[in-house]
């Protein structure tokens, strides 16, 4: 089940695996896939299983099967590094190279990525705008115009009987939202963390990830880590 609302009077759809659909655009956007994060860490000795790229793409791969998008856009942090480019394999480039022959693929910079693509198939853009929406990889506080962004990589901690469960979600507040991480090994924070302070109007509405679901979740029944 996939949660339905507008952000800054524009219609999304925010689905379960943290995906934002935008339907007027025919825009898929994911934020912060960090590839090659495992390589990184194996070069400074933090060995960790060498297939993060290859999930994280074949994730990205079954949403774009399910919503046909015409452009995709990948929200910052895709890289996780500088030279991640130089490390991605064969197979894992040719996916990215299927998907931009078949549609448009932006990479929005990001402060892992600040050098775009760094010449795997796609163009690079500071930021995007969908009518009063502007996607870009970092939020900004203050009441301006509405913005999609990434790089805080939300998660909720809801609290239930018997305990808490902690899940990766969406917030946001109607006008503004940040996405979460889509990277297989990229980890999350606390939606209750100071970070996010400011950067909404009020309280905001997570929109937690499920096993095939999204839902809201008042910002009563959030806790912190």
């Amino acid at each position: 089940m996939t949660h339905l609302m507008t952000i800054a009077g524009l219609a999304v759809a925010l689905r379960p695996s943290g995906a934002l659909w935008i339907e007027t655009e025919r825009a898929l956007v994911v934020a912060d896939l960090h590839l090659e994060k495992g390589s990184a860490y194996a070069a400074r000795g933090q060995l960790l299983p060498p297939w993060d790229t290859r999930e994280t793409l074949r994730r990205l791969s079954v949403e774009i099967e399910a919503t046909d998008p015409d452009l995709v856009i990948l929200l910052g942090d895709t890289l996780h590094d500088g030279a991640a480019g130089t490390r991605i394999g064969e197979d894992e480039i040719a996916v990215i190279s299927d998907i931009a022959a078949r549609r448009r693929l932006v990479w929005v910079v990001g402060n892992h990525d600040a050098e775009g693509p760094q010449g795997l198939p796609g163009e690079a853009a500071a930021d995007l705008v969908f009518d009063g929406l502007v996607l870009r990889h970092e939020p900004r506080p203050g009441a301006d115009h509405g913005w999609a962004a990434g790089h805080l990589h939300p998660c909720a901690k809801v609290r239930a009987q018997g305990g808490s469960t902690r899940r990766r979600c969406f917030v946001t507040d109607g006008m503004r939202i940040i996405l979460p991480a889509f990277g297989a090994y990229a980890g999350g924070l606390n939606v209750r963390d100071a970070a996010y302070a400011g950067l909404f109007e009020g309280d905001p509405l997570a929109i937690v990830l499920g096993r095939g679901r999204s839902w809201p979740v008042l910002w009563t029944s959030l806790v912190g880590d």
